[in-house]
């Protein structure tokens, strides 16, 4: 037994009767001090124990806390790995923020655990000293006696919710956020953010020149096109919300496919045609076999017109068209059908043969 005799900012000397010695503000409790006059006054009787004697400067160091069970001796039974706890916070720096779990337990919400979504602020803006807190055990060394928590891992991942609730393909709209180089950033539901690649901007603008109509605060629609959980990407599509008109257009088309299309207007180097609502262009070369048929004047706007595919480029959205394809393909298909070359019949025979079968 001793009593109190005076307080300091690191600890209190004790008066063991004649003898003192200092009782370290470290050994007062097992949880956190922040000074010594939160547990002891001057004059107040304490129970303490001899914990060392330094024979050379004869000084004796008490403790208070060695006469209690040490918590940690329950920490791995209590505080299993992945539990969820209630916790007070006791201290903010700026790498994270301690959690008291009971007196004497005490465990570091680090700053990466602290929020899905809040990457760089200061731990200060996220909790406050003496807020109750609901922490998850993230891991336990028990020689250094520290507790690992995370605060974030007590609420869902919001991408996954994200990704829940928005599978692919599903209409979202929101702000704006940020424009750059890459697209747009489009805040949604839970605090995240999607981003629409340029590329995704629009099927007839370079995103280049669509992006330049987009403002920060704009308020756009936009489709679910990808949600990756692990990179915590959400990649969205302006583009997708009316649909692709060239797969539709084209969905059934191959190349060597024979289609009708209509003249729209007539150019020197050739026709431009409509097929479906998609635009394409048929060059002078290809507009007749027959070199002195290659007029552009012989089509009018509004002819219809019965051409050979002779590619389909998704990337560029352009259909390649040919009727010099198409007549070179039915000359062929009429020689392997009514004649060949070495059979004496000349290929006005083959032709009208051809034509013949098909009148009939």
């Amino acid at each position: 037994d001793g009593v109190v005799k005076n307080i300091t900012e690191y600890g209190a000397f004790v008066d063991l009767g004649g003898v003192d010695g200092l009782l370290h503000v470290t050994d007062m409790a097992w949880r956190r001090v922040n000074h010594p006059s939160e547990i002891l006054e001057i004059g107040e009787k304490v129970k303490v124990q001899v914990i060392k004697i330094n024979k050379e400067t004869h000084r004796i160091s008490l403790g208070m806390k060695q006469l209690q069970e040490d918590p940690w001796d329950l920490v791995g039974a209590k505080y299993p790995l992945g539990s969820v706890h209630k916790g007070r916070v006791t201290n903010i720096t700026d790498y994270g923020a301690f959690v008291e779990l009971e007196p004497g337990v005490e465990g570091l919400v680090h700053v990466s655990e602290m929020s899905w979504t809040k990457k760089n602020v200061h731990p200060g803006k996220i909790v406050s000293t003496s807020q109750e807190v609901e922490v998850m055990v993230l891991e336990i060394d028990a020689a250094k006696r520290r507790v690992s928590l995370g605060l974030k891992q007590t609420m869902r991942n919001p991408w996954e919710v994200f990704a829940e609730t928005h599978p692919e393909g599903t209409q979202v709209e929101g702000e704006v956020k940020n424009i750059t180089e890459f697209g747009l950033f489009i805040g949604l539901e839970g605090d995240i953010d999607g981003m629409v690649h340029l590329s995704d901007l629009s099927w007839d603008q370079r995103g280049e020149e669509a992006i330049k109509e987009y403002r920060k605060g704009d308020i756009v629609q936009a489709v679910v096109s990808e949600t990756d959980v692990e990179k915590e990407r959400i990649s969205l599509s302006i583009k997708a919300l009316g649909g692709d008109k060239f797969a539709e257009a084209v969905g059934g088309v191959r190349r060597g496919s024979v289609v009708t299309v209509e003249v729209t207007a007539i150019e020197d180097g050739g026709i431009e045609v409509e097929y479906e609502g998609m635009k394409s262009f048929i060059r002078r070369s290809d507009l007749s076999r027959d070199r002195s048929e290659q007029r552009p004047e012989r089509f009018s706007v509004g002819d219809k017109v019965d051409v050979r595919v002779t590619n389909v480029d998704s990337k560029t959205r352009r259909l390649g068209l040919s009727i010099k394809a198409r007549e070179i393909a039915e000359e062929k298909e009429a020689v392997e059908q009514y004649g060949s070359s070495d059979s004496g019949a000349s290929l006005g025979d083959i032709l009208g043969a051809a034509l013949k079968s098909t009148d009939e």
